[in-house]
């Protein structure tokens, strides 16, 4: 049997940026519960005091507060370093039974090289392969007869790690993407590892997307 309390929490949930204005305490209850009730109307099937809104969106602010805030907050306080690489060059092929010889062909000739960023993931449908924009000859020499779905240039990495924790409390990626999203920062590639995360963003929006990840921490 629905509640009115279930009712308005599945309603919350499906909108992010209003759940975590609810986190932050920041939103007049009974402001919401009035711009709502006929939105939900139907779902309760009966009539619904407004009383009933406010008092289920108070208990959920309070479950939040703890949730989003303080098991969150506490890892995302205990963010690690975080390193940022610029003149990336994102490419994405098209997956084929002979991308991965190329591509041990292509860290062959790398691992001669100093301090070039070289990073790739591999999907059902694609390949993507992240480098150093000065070994973009390199890549496009190995994979000149793959076919070639995408390239963009003039992006730049942000690595960050993360503790030990973030395997454990839901919500972590969650919330850093969504002060980035907050930000209007533009993520064009996400890569992670267990305890770190790397995101590709254009060179023109690293430094505020920097500003917002250590902030976090504050």
């Amino acid at each position: 049997m629905k509640t009115v309390s279930s009712i308005v929490e599945n309603y919350i949930k499906t909108k992010p940026f209003l759940l975590n204005a609810l986190s932050l305490g920041i939103i007049n209850l009974t402001s919401l519960s009035r711009n709502i009730m006929s939105e939900l109307d139907e779902e309760f099937g009966k009539e619904v005091k407004q009383g009933a809104v406010v008092m289920s969106l108070k208990r959920l602010t309070e479950e939040l507060d703890f949730k989003l805030n303080h098991k969150i907050n506490k890892v995302i306080k205990n963010i690690g370093e975080i390193t940022v690489r610029s003149e990336l060059t994102d490419y994405t092929f098209s997956a084929s039974d002979t991308v991965l010889n190329k591509q041990a062909d292509l860290i062959s000739d790398i691992n001669a090289l100093s301090d070039i960023f070289y990073t790739s993931s591999r999907g059902v449908n694609e390949t993507n392969i992240v480098v150093s924009s000065s070994v973009n000859h390199l890549v496009e020499k190995h994979f000149m007869r793959e076919k070639l779905i995408q390239k963009l240039d003039n992006l730049a990495s942000i690595t960050v790690k993360l503790p030990k924790e973030n395997i454990v409390v839901p919500g972590i990626y969650y919330f850093i993407f969504q002060r980035l999203a907050w930000e209007g920062i533009i993520i064009n590639e996400v890569i992670s590892t267990s305890n770190e995360f790397t995101i590709l963003v254009g060179e023109d929006q690293v430094d505020v997307a920097f500003k917002v990840i250590k902030d976090l921490k504050n």
